[in-house]
């Protein structure tokens, strides 16, 4: 079974809003290519709620139903960030133009994530904060969405995960009481 782009990006609204709710905002980058690319790409932009005190950004239709194993993905901010539009825009655009991203991959921002960030990269990793809940969409046509916790990360971070591999870079997240959603954090190797 296939579907159409809109049923297809109303499956993932829907996904997205059993897990946080349906307070969001559809958001658009407007600049650059990444309408031509993916013409029906946006971010949905979740408010914080009392028992989640932070702003969750995540994609929609970053992959479509023909890609081989389509993936969404999401971010965590303190502070409502436009910035975190753009961003995602280009991780959308690198993921349909230049390689498929996966879990366990790494993407240069190529800017701070925030402000002065020594956080210029993101790392695709399970979305530990809500589980496999979130995680894996079945579709229909057996063919399954999963969707990534992108989490800010410094170029130590990234070369030490290259070297060790990711589970010990994790296993470093954990060790130092990690905050992902410091911008100002430091590195944690």
């Amino acid at each position: 079974m296939s579907y159409n782009i809109e049923d297809y990006k109303g499956k993932i609204i829907n996904h997205y809003s059993s897990i946080w709710g349906g307070d969001f905002q559809e958001k658009k980058w407007l600049k650059g290519p990444i309408m031509r690319v993916a013409p029906h790409f946006c971010v949905l932009e979740y408010k914080p709620y009392p028992s989640r005190k932070m702003w969750t950004y995540a994609t929609c239709c970053m992959s479509t139903n023909t890609h081989q194993a389509p993936i969404e993905v999401h971010i965590f901010s303190s502070v409502q960030d436009d910035s975190i539009i753009e961003l995602l825009s280009e991780v959308c655009y690198y993921h349909n133009v230049e390689a498929n991203l996966d879990l366990g991959h790494t993407v240069n921002f190529g800017r701070p994530w925030q402000d002065y960030s020594k956080s210029s990269f993101g790392l695709l990793s399970l979305p530990y904060l809500n589980g496999p809940k979130l995680e894996i969409m079945h579709l229909a046509n057996n063919k399954d969405i999963h969707f990534y916790w992108l989490i800010p990360i410094t170029k130590t971070e990234v070369e030490y995960k290259k070297e060790f591999g990711l589970e010990a870079l994790e296993t470093k997240f954990d060790a130092d009481n990690f905050n992902y959603l410091n911008p100002n954090r430091r590195s944690a190797v």
